[in-house]
């Protein structure tokens, strides 16, 4: 399926969906930005880690990305108000959401897909009336992702240092998307 034939659809993902996850975080495309090769997870400590309830006792969020019915990538969202660890320790506003998302198969950068994934993500997370804000944190050399973001409608604010590293902070205020929205 190509992306001209379908739109990004988001589901939540589901236990059954750990082992697809797991395999996904252990390609090499996916590696290089989600932990490095030192950080490869396993299957145990997938299912620990990302869990539903796990997930959900973090604020977390986790969705399969769908092209028709074809499961192309993983998603998520979260209230970056105290999400810990170092993260967003300054943030005060609870409307804020954090996203992240991979596509699974490498053959499929470049083509569109991620950056229909992130709108298919915003769309949703601000059809929720409390949510003010959407923020991401790509490194500052994944210009793929960076781009993707901006073709999204996210804006660079500033290079920030989070638990990771050093990270181009990114936003899209529900304004600027109402804005998008009533211009087409």
């Amino acid at each position: 399926m190509h992306a001209s034939d379908s739109k990004v659809t988001l589901r939540l993902m589901t236990e059954r969906d750990l082992p697809m996850l797991h395999e996904w975080l252990n390609r090499p495309h996916i590696v290089e930005w989600w932990g490095g090769e030192d950080e490869r997870p396993t299957l145990d400590e997938v299912l620990r880690h990302y869990m539903p309830r796990v997930l959900s006792e973090a604020s977390v969020t986790a969705y399969i990305a769908m092209l028709g019915d074809e499961p192309i990538g993983y998603a998520q969202s979260y209230v970056a108000l105290r999400s810990g660890d170092g993260w967003w320790a300054d943030e005060t506003d609870p409307g804020v959401r954090g996203i992240d998302q991979s596509l699974a198969d490498p053959a499929q950068l470049n083509k569109g897909l991620g950056t229909m994934l992130v709108r298919a993500l915003t769309s949703m997370l601000f059809s929720d009336p409390t949510v003010t804000k959407i923020q991401t944190d790509p490194a500052p050399h994944n210009h793929r992702a960076i781009r993707c973001y901006e073709k999204a409608g996210f804006v660079q604010q500033k290079v920030v240092t989070t638990p990771d590293g050093p990270a181009v902070y990114m936003v899209q205020t529900r304004e600027a998307f109402e804005r998008s929205c009533s211009a087409t």
